[in-house]
């Protein structure tokens, strides 16, 4: 859910997800289609129908418990580099580099002398686990900290280098701290195809039952660009045509 979402948004859908499907065999015994309901408005829809599909996999595969390596936790739909070590060291201790936005940070300008804006590598994880203590759980520990002190001091706006306890050792502040390359921005929400699906989505979630596509269309006043948005639902699994001239939230 925290993946290109807010906390402060994320927050309150995660106490209900959890109360209603505490572990993953209880999220797996519900359609996929509930997920996504449930999903309501965090964006991103496709998050739930591979948590659905993560669950149903450990839920089949692992007994229901999620599994504890990162080799294994790769193997779960929709898990990728990150949350695979993010899940292995903050939830099992495991030794293992996790690399977020505000880590990379770090890592690059204490180590590189240059801020970045760029997403995680291969080559950012094996750097990391240069730094990574041997011991596993001091590693987590360790991996906690760095992840900290992104996020609360080494901030990509004003950074607090005098409160930093590495600032002595930062090769970006010996350089003279260099501005990190421009990176390419997301076109803008308003009258986007992600705001059409995201109304079309809206509309099955909302809905009882199926929704006739007369009744859909009316979400968006393009019918070319409604008619395109909803086809890529379709195409992603996230609606399903369940008759001739109705859609609605896979089953």
């Amino acid at each position: 859910m925290l993946q290109q979402t807010q906390v402060a948004r994320v927050v309150p859908a995660y106490r209900q997800w959890i109360e209603r499907w505490p572990t993953p065999p209880d999220l797996a015994a519900e359609p996929s289609g509930e997920a996504v309901r449930a999903w309501g408005r965090l964006g991103y829809p496709r998050r739930a129908l591979r948590l659905h599909a993560a669950a149903t996999a450990i839920t089949d595969r692992h007994h229901g418990r999620v599994p504890d390596t990162v080799d294994e936790l790769l193997t779960l739909p929709g898990v990728g580099e990150y949350t695979a070590r993010a899940v292995a060291a903050f939830g099992y201790r495991r030794r293992a580099p996790v690399v977020d936005t505000n880590v990379l940070r770090v890592l690059s300008r204490a180590t590189r002398g240059v801020d970045t804006r760029a997403s995680a590598t291969a080559t950012d994880r094996r750097d990391l686990d240069r730094w990574l203590p041997q011991d596993p759980d001091t590693a987590a520990t360790f991996s906690i900290a760095v992840m900290e002190l992104g996020a609360l001091l080494c901030t990509t706006g004003e950074p607090g280098c005098s409160q930093c306890p590495i600032s002595d050792d930062c090769a970006w502040r010996a350089a003279g701290y260099p501005a990190a390359a421009a990176v390419r921005r997301q076109g803008a929400w308003a009258g986007s195809d992600r705001q059409v699906r995201g109304r079309i989505m809206a509309a099955l979630r909302d809905a009882p039952a199926a929704v006739a596509e007369g009744e859909l269309a009316a979400v968006w006043p393009d019918v070319q660009q409604w008619r395109r948005c909803l086809d890529s639902l379709l195409a992603d699994g996230l609606a399903v045509r369940v008759d001739v001239g109705w859609i609605g939230l896979p089953g």
